[in-house]
């Protein structure tokens, strides 16, 4: 089984330092070429004060900038965008990309953004934000699926004579994001690739016999779905030191980062934890590697971890 490795981008820059996110970016990409085959960019717009980019302009900039690297969300909230808009924009940068964008989805979660944005000020409930994921999705396949206008009526979502042209060819993966029961029954019903980000091992084997189950549901091949874990990797020559360095500055660009469920150690801990989840399924893994920039951990991950896997 091939094992993937992606690098997840960190929301956006340290506070003060607004260049220094793609500077260090610039140095850092052409080192790990070859080894890592894509970007990921969370879909935030605000971690209290901290400096947050926007997902899309982050990854149609990348696409033009990098065009060694694959390029994905992990994940969108469908909430945020109208879903056949969002369906042009896949489109527009699948096109452009060479066949290189992955749109990762999910039901959406954050609601201080909700609030702040103005999208919903009442804040959809979890039924309701799972029902406009579901319309999202069958709007995107019947989109690009589809020849000529497509009509479709929706609990929360309707397209009228709507085209999508050009036609994505081929279409871009689509990976649905989310741990949740019915957010897993979607992925089985309409997803690529199934993603689940910053879960342990245990909770990890839990909900894989979910999709498991959903996938035996609707007579669908379970080796057919991608398993992919997206989470944190701290390294270090002692785990001490990696354990250090998670804490001193796993927070530094949001509250989110969760040491206890992330890969910490020296090279050869961190690839028994990532043995556990290859043993377990997992064939992809989209990684925000902490001090990146540094040459050291570059080269643990480059000459050593993923070696390991190839």
């Amino acid at each position: 089984m091939a094992i993937d490795f992606g690098l997840a981008l960190t929301p956006g820059p340290l506070p003060g330092k607004i260049h220094q996110w793609m500077t260090n970016l610039e140095a850092v990409l052409p080192n790990i070429e070859g080894h890592i085959r894509s970007l990921w960019m969370t879909d935030h717009f605000i971690w209290d004060t901290i400096p947050t980019y926007e997902a899309l302009a982050v990854v149609a900039f990348m696409a033009a900038k990098f065009p060694e690297f694959d390029l994905g969300t992990a994940v969108l909230g469908q909430s945020y965008r109208n879903p056949a808009y969002l369906v042009k924009v896949s489109t527009t940068l699948q096109a452009l990309s060479g066949g290189r964008f992955i749109l990762g989805i999910g039901a959406g979660w954050k609601e201080d953004e909700y609030r702040a944005y103005g999208y919903d000020y009442d804040y959809p409930s979890a039924k309701i934000r799972l029902e406009q994921l579901e319309d999202a999705l069958q709007i995107t396949r019947l989109l690009w699926e589809t020849e000529g206008p497509v009509s479709f009526e929706g609990k929360h979502y309707q397209i009228k004579d709507a085209y999508c042209e050009p036609r994505p060819d081929p279409a871009p993966i689509i990976m649905v994001g989310g741990g949740g029961k019915t957010t897993m029954k979607h992925a089985a019903k309409y997803a690529d690739w199934w993603n689940i980000s910053d879960t342990q091992l245990d909770t990890f084997v839990e909900r894989m016999e979910i999709l498991r189950g959903h996938c035996q549901n609707i007579d669908r091949d379970w080796h057919s779905i991608r398993k992919t874990w997206f989470g944190r990797m701290v390294l270090g020559n002692t785990e001490a030191e990696a354990r250090k360095r998670g804490e001193e500055k796993g927070r530094a660009h949001y509250d989110g980062w969760a040491l206890d469920a992330a890969f910490v150690g020296t090279p050869d801990q961190v690839i028994e934890q990532l043995m556990a989840f290859v043993d377990v399924g997992v064939d992809y893994f989209m990684l925000e590697v902490l001090d990146i920039e540094l040459p050291e951990i570059q080269q643990m991950l480059t000459e050593k971890i993923i070696p390991h896997f190839q």
